[in-house]
């Protein structure tokens, strides 16, 4: 395995966290992109450097903040002036929100898109082109099963937003293929414990129509939705899982790597649904004679 130069966004807690860390572990140099490090998570920079040390691994943190562009560029403009390269994009930063899809402010919307999918055009173009410079790398995008698994009810604003992440991330993998750079979206499934996920999600800004639904034909339903999620989850999934499918899909060699890779213990049906439309897109890019653009290009 060839040590990478890999920044991982979101990193100051849940999948982010967790990814980076094992990274680190696994050998590589990674900057966990963590915003406000200096103030309210001037702790995760703390335990950044602490799990550094303690593993000797070359785990670095970077100021990042996925919404804004100045701190973007600096990020990466500081990752390539120390590695002179950057190899792997793992776009991990995403928030939840939980509610009726009506008592959210379009403005809420707005905001949820910005973190979940405009942060991901931001990175994009401060980082590509380096990576399209070099000939080689990797964009991993951390989905959700939610784009195309079941999807129960309250959680509208988080589930478009993912959806429109992955179509994205769809979009961009056949227009860097010949750049030398790959594309693995990784699809976690409903993980409720082990992350703050769910625990630090958003909540609807018109409380009063959200309160509407706690009566009346929709009376009980968000408690159900929470604890249905929880009940299929296994007792043993570990989110640790997530993790380790990332750093497996680094490890993998070049022009090997999955183009998704599914750790989903409630088996919401994601997995087959995802399939059949990875399929279909491959048979049309056949259909019209542009086959080369699922595969990688060797540069150099």
């Amino acid at each position: 395995m060839s040590k990478q130069v890999i920044v991982v966004t979101g990193a100051s807690s849940g999948f982010g966290a967790m990814s980076a860390r094992a990274l680190a572990k696994a050998g590589h140099t990674v900057y966990a992109g963590i915003r406000a490090t200096t103030s309210r998570n001037a702790k995760a920079v703390a335990d950044v450097a602490a799990f550094a040390q303690e593993n000797n691994a070359d785990l670095r943190s970077v100021e990042l903040d996925v919404t804004d562009d100045a701190s973007i560029a600096q990020a990466v403009e500081t990752i390539v002036a120390e590695n002179g390269r950057l190899d792997v994009i793992v776009h991990n930063a995403g928030h939840m929100s939980f509610g009726p899809a009506e008592a959210f402010t379009p403005e809420q919307y707005a905001e949820l898109f910005d973190i979940n999918v405009l942060s991901t055009q931001r990175l994009n173009r401060a980082a590509l082109p380096q990576l399209r410079k070099q000939g080689r790398g990797l964009i991993v995008w951390v989905s959700s099963s939610s784009t195309r698994g079941g999807t129960p009810p309250f959680l509208a604003p988080y589930f478009a937003a993912k959806a429109a992440m992955d179509s994205l991330a769809v979009s961009y993998a056949s227009e860097l293929t010949r750049w030398g750079i790959e594309t693995s979206i990784i699809v976690p499934g409903a993980f409720t414990k082990g992350t703050n996920h769910f625990a630090h999600s958003g909540s609807p800004a018109d409380a009063a129509r959200a309160a509407e639904y706690l009566e009346g034909p929709y009376k009980g339903i968000s408690d159900k939705a929470l604890q249905g999620l929880a009940a299929l989850e296994p007792a043993d999934a570990d989110p640790q899982e997530v993790a380790r499918a990332i750093v497996d899909v680094v490890g993998t060699p070049f022009g090997k790597r999955p183009f998704r890779f599914h750790i989903d213990p409630s088996q919401d049906g994601a997995e087959i649904v995802n399939g059949v439309a990875d399929r279909v897109r491959a048979e049309l890019f056949y259909r019209v004679g542009l086959e080369d653009l699922l595969k990688p290009a060797v540069i150099g």
